[in-house]
């Protein structure tokens, strides 16, 4: 095989001629090596574009590079098969088509290895043109394979480059954000998505386990983000998109079933998540759980574990956790043994405050609306919050009191707290015997309390909050409050409500003006009344 040849590209006036040059010199170059396979040695010319330290120059060779072989794959110009190596191919007894078969494969492997390497490149437009140029890379060797089998019991698909794809795409040092949403489109088509969760959930075990398990913050939110980003589909009918099409034997390929997408789906998760994440990590997954993980799974049950632990953390995570759990408990029946009292702990002053208050109160409304549920244990929530409420916001409190309310007009029984006629007639403070720091709803002493608090919010300087109250002084109403319509009610929304300038209303008059003391309106007021 002829030497790589050594170009003269003489320096142009200014950086923007050498670029135009340069692109129209790659232009004519692939014509050339695509019209003659003579000119073959010219495609060494591209590869020094492609290793240049100018970010125009590299992208140009990238493109460049596309056309060239994808139409060599087209052509089926490159050998197919087990590849043999250089100094083989030119020693050993092959056709001189053969030769060349050889040789240009070899190019595109090199080729393909130095578009690998720019995908850790520090410029983004350089990432990017050589992912979109591998993955037109895989969709024509999907089309024209570079491997010799029998097709006709074999599927066709390039898993090798789109596993190293992958591989790059989950750095361990670079946060590849970017690069990761940009691959989000590609992750449309059905096979490449499918093979892509199988290369994900093969990469995450083989590093975890290299590094025993330990955090890996970089690497773990570049496999969050690749996994966040895959959209399943939720019908057979809307597997329509594939990259690759496999003709009579596409009904049973794996990546056209959509069981299959959602067993690769759901092994890909479990086996993130059973490795030890970031704290910041559980809360990002916990919040996309329900909606977005769980419904795709062939068994969600199997969440369970990893549901529960993170219910146990306490705090934030633990609010997050909720819906989860809600899902499994609801649509699977999962056994919980005790739930609510774990729920009843997660009341603490800061759940006012955290920015998932509206989900969870949406959530502990729903878990204890059913009428089935003990009187000791609804009036020990009723309490609690009543006695958290006391240095509660105003935005809280909105939400608080119809909850207390909706409690206790589901359980008539819990009436008790509201009036106990017993302590009427007593001078000197009674000591309330609700025991906040007690962990179990059933040994708190709640049903021998009453709901003082609500009658000391009614001094509150808030009139919303003092208004709020003021319901408990009155028989309450059959119908429950709907308190989604405050869970959403900020500060700032209470703030601008009184701010707010009423529109300021005419006062009524007497139609007819009166001219005269005792005159005027009809006269009527000289027909009964005289100045003496």
């Amino acid at each position: 095989m002829a030497p790589a040849k050594k170009r003269n590209v003489s320096s142009g006036k200014s950086t923007e001629q050498g670029v135009k040059t340069a692109k129209i010199d790659l232009n004519s170059t692939v014509e050339r090596i695509l019209e003659s396979r003579k000119n073959a040695n010219d495609v060494f010319d591209i590869f020094e574009f492609l290793q240049s330290e100018k970010e125009k120059d590299v992208v140009s060779a990238v493109n460049a590079c596309s056309k060239l072989f994808c139409t060599l794959l087209e052509r089926k110009e490159l050998f197919v098969g087990k590849l043999p190596g250089e100094e083989e191919a030119l020693i050993g007894e092959h056709s001189a088509e053969d030769k060349y078969r050889m040789f240009m494969r070899h190019r595109y492997n090199s080729c393909v290895e130095m578009l690998l390497e720019h995908l850790s490149h520090e410029l983004h437009d350089v990432k990017e043109s050589a992912l979109c140029c591998l993955i037109k890379f895989a969709t024509a060797e999907g089309q024209h394979p570079l491997e010799d089998l029998d097709w006709s019991e074999h599927y066709s698909f390039p898993r090798e480059m789109i596993q190293a794809v992958v591989d790059k795409l989950l750095s361990k040092t670079t946060d590849n954000a970017l690069l990761i949403s940009r691959f989000q489109e590609f992750l449309e088509m059905e096979d490449l998505r499918y093979y892509v969760m199988s290369s994900v959930r093969d990469h995450v075990g083989k590093v975890m386990d290299k590094n025993k398990g330990a955090v890996l913050p970089v690497y773990q939110n570049n496999v969050f983000l690749l996994m966040s980003n895959i959209n399943m589909p939720s019908k057979e009918s809307e597997l329509t998109n594939f990259m690759v099409k496999q003709e009579a034997k596409h009904e049973d390929w794996k990546a056209a079933k959509l069981n299959e997408h959602k067993r690769v789906f759901e092994r890909m998760w479990l086996g993130f998540l059973k490795y030890k994440l970031p704290g910041s990590m559980y809360k990002k997954v916990l919040v996309i759980l329900h909606d977005s993980i769980l419904p795709y799974m062939s068994k969600p049950t199997l969440m369970i574990d990893f549901l529960t632990a993170a219910y146990d953390v306490g705090g934030a995570i633990s609010l997050l956790a909720l819906n989860g759990l809600f899902v499994l408990i609801h649509q699977h029946n999962l056994d919980y043994p005790d739930f609510y009292k774990k729920l009843y702990n997660l009341l603490e002053p800061s759940v006012f405050h955290v920015k998932y208050r509206a989900r969870f109160f949406h959530l502990a409304n729903i878990f204890l609306s059913s009428s089935h549920l003990p009187v000791y244990l609804v009036a020990a929530f009723a309490k609690r919050l009543a006695r958290l409420a006391l240095t509660a916001p105003p935005t809280a409190l909105l939400i608080v009191l119809p909850f207390i309310y909706n409690l206790i007009r589901r359980h008539p029984s819990c009436r008790v707290l509201i009036h106990r006629p017993s302590t009427e007639d007593v001078t000197e403070p009674l000591e309330d015997p609700y025991v906040m720091d007690e962990e179990d709803p059933a040994q708190c002493c709640a049903l021998e309390s009453s709901l003082w608090e609500i009658k000391t919010l009614q001094k509150h300087y808030h009139p919303d909050v003092a208004k709020a109250a003021m319901l408990i002084n009155t028989p309450l109403s059959q119908q429950e409050d709907d308190i989604d319509e405050v869970l959403e009610t900020t500060a700032f929304e209470l703030m601008e409500r009184d701010l707010k300038q009423s529109e300021i209303k005419n006062v009524p008059l007497e139609f007819e003006r009166a001219t005269q003391l005792l005159k005027g309106g009809g006269d009527v007021l000289g027909q009964h009344f005289c100045l003496v």
